[in-house]
């Protein structure tokens, strides 16, 4: 079967202000970045970033089956002996011409996401639940800054019923001009929570960051905005400074327009009461966690926003499922039994932490099984990093928690507040934890693993499931 033409080469020609060198051009069926996954037909941007620079992977990407690469003059002439190639004045200008192009021509129905937490999770649950009714795009996994966010609208079918964008950012100013790429119709920030401190300073600024998304609505779209956050009233002033035509609020609140009104907690997925609108509405979700479910509430008043059916949308919350290291249930194979690993290990701040320990303690253990963590640090979090870690013991003990492994500096802070009871190892690293942990768990025991993407929890994550796999007979 033949693969659709994502961009013919006139419309490429046009959209990136570019001349074509080397072989006739022709048609894209797709845009990568990256030759590690570029398939046969994909466009190829020969990005220039911080330590790589793209063109020395042209060679490859013509190699495996690339339609055409993007290149900047200076190079033009080397690779078009080789290949097709679009020539232009900036690479990742022209990827951010084509995405804007892509945003033009099409007639979908668009939502952008951000928030300090669940951003990824919000934006995968939407993509479930809109898939079903309609043509769907999304980025793909975190693809939410200055590349991420063209590239993903590039990549983007005409004819799409829906598109789902993730907007994230790191310091203050970041979100404004993504968003303004992407002109939504309903935006949607999660929360609002002290992740990167260290660069804004302040829970506020970070709130008036988040809340910039609203400024990129289309005239009289919708924003969505969490009732039970903090920082909700300020929030809502920028709302209503948007471009914003409706302001949905989400949360337990009771003056929330989506509210929850009863959640049923379960191991492996949740039961949620709603009131939407006024009309009550029963969904079960298939992820667990309380956080989860608050989620699902701006996910629902986003995805109502955007046209789709009510009813639909609940059947189809059952369909969701935690993302790849944020939450994902994987069961393992030790001797006498088996071990729960709950992934956590894309990432992490102080409330997202919290959230974990509450699935964790809700999470069944086998005879003689613990509730164990695996703890990274917290980054980006300021001159107050140390004391937010170890204000996670509270939590910690609240929750039923009967062993602790930390990694880091940052973690060490914890390690010092746990009881002594409570004290599995502590080390430097995650590569000197590792095994530590393979060496320490046992049959029966939960494991949430969870750090920011920064300490390298993930790699104990690949441990253990190396280390605990089914062995071939």
């Amino acid at each position: 079967m033949t693969t659709p033409a994502l961009w013919t080469p006139e419309a490429l020609a046009r959209a990136m202000t570019a001349r074509a060198a080397g072989p006739a051009p022709r048609a894209a069926t797709g845009v990568s970045i990256d030759t590690r996954t570029l398939e046969p037909g994909d466009l190829f941007f020969a990005i220039r970033g911080d330590n790589r620079d793209g063109h020395d992977f042209v060679a490859a990407a013509l190699e495996r089956g690339a339609a055409a690469a993007v290149v900047a003059p200076d190079r033009a002439d080397e690779f078009a002996r080789i290949g097709r190639v679009w020539v232009v004045e900036d690479v990742l200008a022209a990827m951010v011409a084509l995405g804007q192009a892509a945003r033009e021509r099409t007639a979908a129905r668009i939502a952008a996401i951000t928030g300090s937490v669940g951003k990824t999770g919000s934006k995968e649950a939407l993509r479930t639940i809109l898939d079903r009714q309609g043509a769907t795009h999304a980025s793909v996994a975190s693809y939410n800054n200055h590349w991420g966010v063209p590239l993903s609208l590039a990549r983007m079918p005409g004819e799409s019923a829906y598109g789902i964008f993730e907007i994230g950012m790191n310091n203050a100013g970041e979100i404004a001009p993504l968003v303004a790429m992407v002109r939504p119709h309903a935006a949607l920030v999660t929360t609002v929570e002290p992740v990167h401190l260290e660069n804004l300073g302040s829970i506020e600024a970070i709130a008036d960051e988040k809340a910039s998304i609203y400024g990129g609505l289309v005239a009289g779209g919708a924003a969505i905005v969490n009732r039970d956050n903090p920082q909700f009233e300020r929030m809502l002033a920028t709302a209503k400074a948007s471009p914003a035509g409706r302001i949905v609020t989400f949360g337990e609140h009771e003056a929330a327009d989506v509210r929850l009104v009863r959640l049923i907690p379960m191991a492996d997925m949740s039961v949620v009461e709603a009131r939407v609108h006024g009309e009550h509405v029963t969904y079960r979700l298939g992820s667990p966690g309380r956080h989860v479910a608050l989620n699902s509430l701006g996910v629902l008043a986003t995805a109502l926003e955007l046209g789709a059916d009510l009813a639909l949308c609940a059947i189809a919350f059952a369909d969701v499922t935690p993302p790849s290291g944020r939450g994902a249930q994987i069961r393992l194979v030790a001797p006498g039994g088996e071990i729960t690993l709950l992934d956590e290990s894309y990432n992490a701040n102080p409330a997202s932490m919290r959230a974990a320990f509450d699935v964790l303690a809700q999470t069944p253990v086998g005879l003689r099984g613990r509730r164990v963590v695996v703890l990274g640090d917290m980054l980006e979090l300021g001159p107050d990093g140390p004391a937010m870690h170890a204000g996670l013991a509270r939590s910690i003990i609240d929750n039923g928690i009967d062993v602790v492994y930390a990694a880091g500096p940052l973690m060490k802070s914890l390690w010092q507040a746990l009881p002594l009871e409570k004290r599995g190892a502590w080390a430097p690293s995650a590569a000197d934890l590792e095994p530590m942990v393979l060496a320490g768990l046992r049959a029966g025991d939960a494991v949430t693993v969870k750090g920011s993407n920064g300490s390298r929890t993930g790699r104990i994550v690949a441990a253990m499931r190396s280390h605990f796999a089914p062995q071939p007979a």
